[in-house]
């Protein structure tokens, strides 16, 4: 309609114009004018003024309200009265959202490189918790450190030439962690996180190995210089073949020889075994005193498949640091995941085509994310009863009437859309044909939809990568979540979307539990292999009783994770 008014106002402009190039060309060219008083001469120049006034106020009305953008201002309107919620109040105005989260991501980006990064805040509720400005402000230093030492800098070729050397010559002005790309997608995500903030904490600089996909999952976090390791990195090759048997592993190092041997030969670069197999040695690593030696090596090289930041917290070199950036201990992978992960631009189009399609217009979005480690060929019925008992017994799903054939609803008829996530297609169909078939006790309308059913997890393809983070990433945009115990597909729905889930117990004996679901402590993930060692007193401890932010997992019992 902006567009159609300007055309008009434009045309009147045009037409105006002429009119008064044709009165001042007859005034200016008019022989009978003559100087002195004269009424008609007066007259018309006041009629000139007056056109030149209307032609100025046009053009300044024109300038001052340029066309917006119409898709743009349609969906922030619907958004606005669909939901009808405080959250999309601005929208409904017109005003845009918090694109920078409050602080959390940096400004200057590309925004056509990375749709996400700023059209996330559209989908996404708001943050619970706003980001300390101690966290802020680390992460502006952390930019500009990885913009002096990232890839092919002068600061990485000189640190570069040590790791090639074989030899520590000392000091260097920038030292690393390199991320070894390793094990599922949900354990990646998480294992980024990871070493990420161990980055942050120890002044380091992440570089990541992309691997087959991470390029094309993940959108470049960092401005200015990438965060992916060069190809001809010297190391790269050996990758595969790193182990806890490698010279070059810590634990192996700590076996042969002293930390006091090895800071008399100091290594260039040091490979930190942080995988569920590691050992005690391996697991020293969560120790002062080797943090001490550590911190002098320019290059770690880390593979890992935990979410190990739990035990970061015990260390006390860093548990003030820690304290300082995250008030609300909970908030670790929320803060840092929103900081770091944006879908690449084809990804995006999965995630928001979708969502568009299915879920924006619902009332209320339940995601339930089902991970089976039952052998055999599903859909089990145990495992079905045990979706619905939970649902149901925490009101997150209607129950069903079987005896009426329409049920008519009282006040507004509520709509919820169920996003399901599973390898299987049987759940989503019997889930769905329940809601199709009978109608709900309260009268409101449930759809059931699920993006993809791939059978079996296929971690080295890339679209069915593609599809999985498109799905971890629809669930975390719902208001409530359901997650399997162990999954790591479900640790990063909640940590992204700030949720705290609903997770199902592990089925035994092909029996559903009961009580079915327990509600999480947070929205922190699990570190499912953390270490039990006092490194002062030099015996075995629970972890999981030392501070009170720290505590042992829902799903798995030997597991930590963060609480507030």
């Amino acid at each position: 309609m902006k567009r159609f008014k300007k055309n008009l106002d434009d045309d009147n402009d045009n037409h105006s114009e002429k009119r008064l190039d044709s009165d001042i060309h007859s005034f200016m060219v008019d022989p009978d004018r003559k100087s002195g008083y004269n009424p008609i001469r007066l007259m018309g120049i006041t009629v000139v003024c007056l056109m030149v006034i209307s032609v100025l106020f046009s053009a300044s009305v024109i300038l001052k309200d340029p066309p917006s953008d119409g898709i743009r201002e349609t969906r922030v309107l619907q958004v606005g009265s669909e939901k009808g919620s405080e959250d999309d109040a601005s929208q409904s105005f017109g005003l845009p959202k918090d694109q920078l989260l409050g602080g959390l991501l940096s400004a200057g980006f590309d925004k056509g490189s990375c749709l996400s990064r700023y059209q996330s805040v559209e989908y996404h509720k708001e943050l619970l918790h706003k980001p300390s400005s101690y966290l802020i402000s680390r992460l502006r230093r952390y930019e500009a450190l990885h913009k002096q030492c990232g890839p092919y800098t002068e600061s990485y070729n000189k640190t570069l030439e040590q790791l090639k050397s074989g030899h520590y010559t000392g000091p260097s002005e920038c030292n690393y962690v390199v991320w070894i790309s390793f094990s599922g997608l949900g354990n990646r995500i998480l294992t980024l996180v990871s070493s990420f903030l161990y980055a942050l904490l120890t002044n380091r600089v992440l570089l990541v190995d992309p691997g087959v996909d991470v390029a094309d999952l993940l959108c470049e976090p960092f401005p200015d210089v990438s965060w992916f390791l060069p190809t001809d990195f010297p190391l790269k090759n050996q990758f595969n073949n790193f182990n806890q048997e490698s010279p070059q592993c810590y634990g192996k190092m700590l076996k042969n020889t002293t930390i006091s041997n090895l800071n008399r030969l100091m290594p260039p670069s040091v490979y930190l075994h942080l995988v569920h197999d590691y050992d005690d040695h391996d697991k020293l690593f969560f120790c002062d005193g080797d943090q001490h030696f550590l911190q002098k090596v320019p290059w770690l090289i880390m593979k890992t498949d935990n979410y190990f930041i739990p035990s970061l917290f015990l260390i006390p070199s860093l548990e003030q640091e820690l304290m300082n950036l995250f008030p609300k201990k909970e908030t670790v992978f929320h803060f840092l995941g929103r900081y770091l992960f944006h879908p690449t631009n084809q990804v995006w189009g999965l995630i928001t085509r979708y969502y568009e399609a299915y879920l924006a217009k619902a009332d209320e979005r339940i995601g339930i994310q089902i991970r089976v480690f039952d052998t055999g060929t599903g859909p089990f019925q145990h495992v079905l009863d045990q979706i619905l008992a939970c649902a149901m017994t925490e009101n997150l799903l209607p129950e069903i009437n079987r005896q009426q054939h329409i049920i008519s609803p009282s006040g507004t008829n509520k709509s919820k859309a169920v996003l399901m996530t599973s390898l299987s297609a049987g759940y989503f169909e019997k889930i769905r044909d329940m809601y199709w078939e009978h109608p709900t006790v309260t009268g409101e309308v449930v759809g059931i939809y699920q993006p993809s059913h791939e059978e079996y997890q296929q971690t080295e393809k890339l679209f069915h990568n593609r599809k999985a983070w498109a799905e971890m990433y629809l669930l975390s945009l719902s208001d409530v979540l359901v997650t399997s115990s162990w999954s790591t597909f479900g640790y990063v729905a909640q940590g992204l979307g700030g949720l705290r889930p609903w997770i199902l117990y592990k089925p035994e004996n092909q029996t559903a539990p009961n009580p079915p679901c327990q509600r999480a402590m947070s929205m922190e993930p699990c570190f499912h292999a953390p270490p039990f060692y006092d490194c002062k007193a030099k015996v075995g401890i629970d972890t999981g009783k030392i501070v009170p932010h720290v505590r042992h997992c829902e799903d798995m019992s030997w597991g930590l994770k963060l609480v507030d």
